[in-house]
């Protein structure tokens, strides 16, 4: 059991049942059969454990550099070969899952949790860390409108709406880790940004997210937009407006994190209540 936490702590639950709960609406939202909403929530939770598993084995040297004894690996709770091992396997069981569901679905899982893998791998550490985060993220609503019986990609504005939620967490979710960063030679784009610019960027992300969600799903025609799509968008806006004011006027904190955070997750949520409008 001990184990067990380790590795679960390891997986960075937060993000992982986030994503997984994501997939769970989206499958719902666009009308999937009961087995294909249980086999894609399990393949994409498999998926992320594996991802935030390999995520602290690869940075595992740096967080004992660092004195991180808030990972589980840092502090040797579970080695570092168990960890592979069930980093692996993890990807493995989310493939194997994914194959019910059809090649296409196969397919673009695939490319989404290899392109989180290579973020891991070492892209964090380059200016092209962000690229990772618009290609799993971008790609992510396909994940549900491929595993239904005709397989279909997410409309165009559902992409771009999924890389502005993945751009908004990247720029976002290493703030609160930067300094640490530094010292062990982490420079992905967002430390090259600098915190106040990241937000802001962030920001803006998500403002453009919501207007693509918004005018995509009524096909253009702003009359058709239903009350609670204007309601979701002008939250988006609100948080977004609030969070560029913070990073504009006051020292950069945990609060632009937690915000920007809060935005995105209001973006999530407009993207799923555009439901069948997600298919192509």
């Amino acid at each position: 059991m001990r184990t067990v936490r380790a590795l679960w702590g390891s997986s960075h639950p937060g993000p992982t049942l986030v994503v997984t709960a994501l997939a769970l609406a989206l499958g719902i939202a666009t009308g999937l059969e009961a087995w294909r909403i249980v086999l894609l929530t399990v393949s994409v939770f498999a998926g992320q454990l594996s991802v935030g598993i390999s995520n602290d084995a690869f940075d595992a040297p740096r967080d004992r550099a660092v004195g991180r004894t808030d990972k589980p690996l840092a502090r040797g709770d579970v080695s570092l070969g168990v960890a592979w091992i069930a980093a692996s396997v993890l990807l493995a069981i989310a493939l194997a899952l994914s194959v019910p569901l059809g090649w296409r679905m196969l397919a673009a899982h695939a490319l989404a949790l290899g392109s989180a893998w290579s973020y891991n791998a070492g892209l964090k550490s380059t200016p092209w860390s962000i690229v990772p985060f618009l290609v799993s993220f971008g790609i992510f609503p396909s994940l549900a409108t491929l595993s239904a019986p005709e397989p279909a990609f997410a409309a165009g504005w559902a992409w771009i709406a999924g890389a502005a939620l993945g751009a908004a967490v990247h720029l976002t979710n290493v703030l609160p880790d930067l300094d640490d960063d530094a010292r062990t030679g982490v420079r992905g784009l967002p430390h090259r940004l600098g915190p106040r610019i990241s937000a802001i960027t962030a920001a803006l992300a998500v403002v453009g997210g919501a207007i693509a969600v918004l005018l995509g799903a009524a096909g253009g025609d702003l009359a058709t937009v239903s009350v609670v799509s204007w309601v979701f968008f002008a939250a988006v806006l609100v948080v977004a407006a609030v969070t560029a004011w913070r990073a504009i006027v006051r020292p950069p904190s945990r609060a632009l994190f937690r915000l920007v955070m809060l935005a995105a997750l209001l973006l999530a949520t407009q993207l799923v209540a555009s439901g069948s409008a997600l298919v192509g």
